[in-house]
């Protein structure tokens, strides 16, 4: 299943970043609950792995995609794989980690900034791409790439809440990535509103 498959009913995904593993799985939860139906935990650590292999295991009881995050190594690729990992996400863009991810028959989220990281993905085959981080190339940035590259799909991920996603959606990302959102009580409401395209 590809990111058009798994994005194809909401525009928002959960990022778990070095949590313990049951606030992960609890936190994972609560995001299905919400209706945010893709979670990603986040393995820059092998210590996070045991947290990943929780939550995917919690979301197959539930039919959910539990996806590997900041994966920027041909290693970290098999074993999340061999962990039952979803998709493969990545703060930039490294071919060898994508066509690692791709033969393993993950697809893979890869990080980009410019233009040019744009180009080489769109040249490799990718329209999914991770916009990081978003609050720093700001909303202008995405206004901006959507006039030449038409055919990219954007997830804008770092530093958005649920009070700055909108902007973002509105600008043209395709999709937005949120974090601390799921543990903030004055967001959760917000959360729900996103996730059900309200």
């Amino acid at each position: 299943m590809g990111f058009e498959e798994l994005f194809a009913r909401q525009r928002i995904m959960a990022i778990l970043r070095g949590l313990p593993t049951r606030e992960t799985v609890e936190l994972a939860e609560r995001a299905w609950e919400l209706g945010i139906e893709l979670v990603e935990v986040t393995v820059q650590t092998a210590d996070a792995m045991p947290s990943l292999r929780a939550a995917i295991a919690a979301g197959a009881e539930r039919g959910r995609t539990v996806g590997a995050g900041t994966v920027t190594t041909v290693e970290q690729v098999t074993a999340v794989a061999e962990a039952g990992a979803g998709f493969t996400v990545a703060p930039g863009l490294d071919l060898t980690v994508l066509d690692a991810s791709t033969e393993a028959g993950l697809p893979h989220l890869p990080g980009v900034a410019t233009p040019s990281e744009i180009q080489l993905a769109l040249g490799h085959g990718v329209e999914w791409l991770k916009a990081f981080p978003a609050t720093v190339l700001g909303t202008a940035w995405f206004q901006a790439m959507v006039g030449p590259f038409s055919q990219v799909k954007l997830v804008a991920t770092g530093g958005l809440d649920t009070r700055s996603a909108p902007e973002y959606l509105a600008a043209g990302a395709r999709a937005v990535a949120l974090g601390s959102a799921l543990s903030d009580p004055e967001q959760v409401d917000h959360l729900a509103a996103l996730a059900g395209g309200r």
